[in-house]
């Protein structure tokens, strides 16, 4: 069944989808509460949250059910101290119950116009642009060598969480998918609650969920991570494993589409970059 209803409900929706996932995965031993008997409630219940968080039980149960109220900063950071959220889930938490502060679907998908010439210019390291749902809005040769040819793909398909789940060749590429895949499902879904009931959001969580039953268990987690720089490795089918460093470079604000670049992390890897280069350009010729 597919839920009918305006952003803010779809908002307040996956607002108690979260609270209720975070809730269930504490234990009354991890809050020095007392147990008794058989629980039929995995984790901690409402009321036991509404009292350590110092909230009416009513009130957070209205909140985890995504009735329409008034919700304060204070009382949210009590909240998410109850629940022991990371830093990412506490921030992912106040966007959501604010979703006032969310940029649009426009907005994310918007480039300056030199960015196709910084991306060639980068050439021979692996670079190219996201915006906050994982679409790969531009690239240069050298990404597009990496793991799967972007370039040969449609539109709707040049997503990095959708190759994720569906290409062959891109998870081929990814040494520990498991790890990634958790990571890519994280922040996707870290980036959604500025977007919560978009068309072009819904879709692709539908779209992933009917492709993929290893997405739907990771996205059913509520798991949320936010963007950081890193170091990640990546097996190329032409010259092999490549360790590289992983920066991100906001191209507008923070809600907007970010460049990001793969960067040699050892010599043994900007030689193979290198030499992947001149594999193309003898496959490519001018």
């Amino acid at each position: 069944m597919v839920f009918m209803g305006t952003k803010d409900e779809h908002r307040r929706k996956e607002l108690g989808a979260f609270l209720r996932s975070r809730r269930e995965r504490i234990t009354p031993e991890q809050v020095e509460l007392p147990t008794s008997g058989r629980r039929r409630t995995p984790g901690l219940r409402r009321e036991e949250v509404a009292m350590l968080a110092g909230v009416g039980v009513t009130w957070y149960t209205w909140l985890e059910q995504g009735r329409d109220i008034n919700v304060s900063a204070q009382v949210l950071d009590a909240i998410a101290n109850t629940l022991r959220l990371d830093p990412h889930e506490r921030g992912h938490l106040l966007t959501l119950a604010n979703a006032q502060f969310g940029a649009t679907e426009k907005n994310c998908q918007n480039l300056p116009a030199a960015t196709q010439t910084i991306l060639d210019q980068l050439q021979p390291y692996p670079a190219f642009v996201l915006n906050p749902r994982a679409d790969i809005l531009a690239f240069n040769r050298a990404y597009d060598r990496l793991l799967t040819p972007i370039s040969e793909l449609p539109l709707e398909d040049r997503n990095s969480v959708w190759l994720m789940f569906t290409s062959p060749a891109y998870r081929a590429g990814v040494p520990d998918w498991e790890a990634a895949s958790r990571k890519s499902v994280g922040r996707f879904r870290s980036a959604m609650a500025n977007h919560v009931g978009e068309p072009g959001w819904k879709e692709l969580v539908a779209r992933l969920k009917a492709a993929s039953p290893e997405f739907t268990k990771l996205w059913e987690s509520n798991e949320v991570l936010g963007n950081t720089n890193l170091s990640k490795e990546v097996i190329n089918p032409q010259v092999g494993r490549l360790r590289i460093d992983y920066t991100n470079m906001w191209l507008t604000d923070r809600g907007g589409p970010r460049l990001i670049t793969y960067t040699p992390a050892d010599e043994e890897t900007r030689l193979r970059l290198y030499r992947l280069a001149e594999l193309d350009e003898v496959r490519t010729p001018a």
